[in-house]
């Protein structure tokens, strides 16, 4: 029995009927940029995020780069953020001309550790990217606290949280403005690219309406040099659709991390933790384990699919080798780089495939002698040494 990484196709066919009709309706109504199908979904996302404001646009990277110039972010700035994420984040706040600034992460969440963030404030910085990662919200009371003291923005790269909640508030209501993808693989994603930013700033919101639509006040008048990043009508209309399940779809993934966690207790094998308070909705379910790569080659001899996020830090990335940072400046992020393992994850998992995916974990495990060891990772540079640094 194959097991996909992510079964994109099952989720299509609960829902096909309705996204036919929804892509009729965009067809009929001949409005494929803009119109009521955008404004719809817009309304809807806005409320589902407890917010006043959403704004689609085009993709996830350009949800961040727009959100940090609708905040006057630019060149001579820094931005603040962790360098375990996908490179849009960093990349975003480079487009803008600013400097990003990576700190490490908290060892049991993944997200970004806030006693690093108070450090790493100079004269110079502007705003914190918080990212949400794997569906778990960073610890976002101790980052806006750090921001309320020194002036500073807080945007939420909520990427792979849609639907998680902090303390009783969900992502996109937890910053000044947050920034979300719907790439296919998504919790909530699009046939396609797309992305939003939400906010409660009018003002916000306004800037980023032109901003996404080449700076425009009207149709041949720019009020500033814009760019064109703008979320279609078909691909707002599927999203619609797809909103109205994403409770269902993130409980069902909260189900499945939970056998996980049973059959994968006593293993020796470190699993998600849940910060208290937080709902997590597991947009990945990321495993720790010092025997990963030994892990990842019986699974994938027996059919099953996993991932790495992420097998390098992006302080170490070579687009990032002008900002000075060395190996072992952040050993939190690079513990996880060559610890780390994404198992199946998806709505439509079932209890035996979760059973046997987790049985050939715990088999690779228990020959190097950690079967009932509880044993964590060990986070230090000296520990990475000795692993000679597998996926670098």
């Amino acid at each position: 029995m194959q097991i996909p990484f992510v079964d994109l196709k099952a989720q299509y066919e609960t829902i096909k009927d309705e996204v036919a009709e929804a892509i009729r309706g965009v067809l009929n109504s001949a409005q494929f940029i803009g119109g009521e199908a955008l404004a719809s979904f817009e309304g809807d996302f806005a409320a589902y995020c407890q917010v006043r404001h959403a704004r689609g646009v085009a993709n996830g990277t350009d949800a961040i780069h727009l959100a940090l110039r609708a905040l006057g972010i630019g060149y001579g700035d820094e931005v603040i953020t962790t360098a375990h994420t996908f490179v849009a984040t960093a990349a975003a706040i480079a487009a803008t001309g600013a400097r990003p600034v990576f700190v490490d992460i908290d060892p049991e969440t993944y997200t970004i550790d806030p006693k690093m963030i108070e450090r790493a404030v100079t004269d110079r910085t502007k705003a914190i990217i918080a990212v949400h990662l794997f569906g778990q919200p960073a610890d976002m009371g101790p980052i806006k606290d750090i921001a309320r003291r020194r002036g500073l923005y807080v945007v939420e790269d909520a990427a792979q949280a849609h639907g998680a909640e902090y303390q009783g508030v969900r992502t996109g209501a937890l910053g000044d403005v947050a920034c979300f993808s719907f790439y296919p693989a998504k919790n909530l994603g699009a046939y396609g690219d797309g992305g939003a930013i939400t906010t409660n700033s009018a003002a916000i919101a306004e800037r980023i309406e032109r901003l996404r639509d080449h700076g425009r006040t009207t149709h041949y008048s720019h009020a500033e040099i814009g760019f064109n990043s703008r979320l279609d009508a078909l691909q707002a209309a599927i999203l619609q659709i797809k909103l109205r399940r994403l409770d269902e779809w993130n409980a069902n993934r909260r189900r499945a991390a939970e056998w996980y966690a049973a059959e994968l207790a006593q293993s020796g094998i470190k699993t998600p933790f849940v910060r208290k308070g937080s709902t997590h909705v597991h947009h990945l379910y990321v495993i720790t384990t010092n025997e990963r790569d030994a892990m990842r080659i019986k699974l994938d001899e027996a059919g099953v699919a996993t991932g790495i996020h992420y097998p390098l830090p992006l302080h170490l990335q070579p687009a990032f080798a002008h900002l000075g940072y060395r190996q072992g400046d952040l050993p939190c992020c690079e513990a996880m780089a060559a610890r780390s393992l994404s198992l199946p994850m998806f709505p439509e998992l079932t209890r035996d495939a979760v059973r046997r995916v987790a049985a050939i974990a715990r088999a690779a495990a228990e020959p190097h002698g950690h079967k009932n060891s509880q044993r964590r990772p060990t986070y230090s540079p000296a520990a990475l040494s000795a692993d000679g640094g597998k996926e670098w």
